[in-house]
């Protein structure tokens, strides 16, 4: 027997978190999918910081999500890989030195009740050099996608208050 036999691949979990949300789901996915260059918080959470004036997320199989800079640049960070609207999608995460995957489902708990789960995997990819590195803020991942989803939930809730929202997006 080879010891090459014996050895497995590294397994390293995905991330989850997940949110409960204070709006149906179709607005809740449109509100993630349509409005993410409003809510997303680019500081810090985005490469180009101060300098991203743009996050755009094309709704369809294969549409690109990336960020654009003030000088015209556009950064992408990643690919719609799945997408089932208002009740999944899922995209790679090109972001890192390997490629990720990151998935949202959205589920239906009551008429104006949602929760946004998210998954992040694929960490299996990374060294252990490039994992130390994407994860070396406090919290990592983990906490960023946690704080990602609390902003997201608090925008939902407020453009579900909002009369003028429903105006708007129709």
């Amino acid at each position: 027997m080879r010891v090459s036999d014996n050895v497995r691949p590294l397994r390293r979990p995905p991330i989850r978190q997940q949110t409960i949300v204070r709006s149906d789901r179709a607005h809740t996915f449109e509100v993630f999918v349509r409005d993410l260059g409003s809510w997303w918080p680019t500081r810090p959470h985005s490469l180009g910081q101060d300098r991203v004036t743009a996050v755009t997320f094309e709704r369809r199989l294969g549409g690109r999500v990336f960020e654009t800079w003030s000088d015209g640049t556009e950064v992408e960070w990643g690919e719609v890989i799945a997408w089932q609207p208002p009740e999944r999608f899922a995209m790679t995460w090109t972001i890192l030195p390997a490629v990720t995957e990151v998935e949202l489902s959205f589920t239906e708990l009551a008429p104006s009740l949602t929760r946004v789960a998210l998954e992040h995997r694929g960490w299996e990819r990374l060294t252990e050099e490039q994992l130390a590195a994407a994860t070396s803020v406090p919290g990592g991942y983990s906490a960023g996608w946690k704080s990602i989803l609390e902003i997201f939930a608090r925008t939902v809730e407020a453009a579900a208050a909002d009369p003028r929202d429903g105006e708007n997006s129709r």
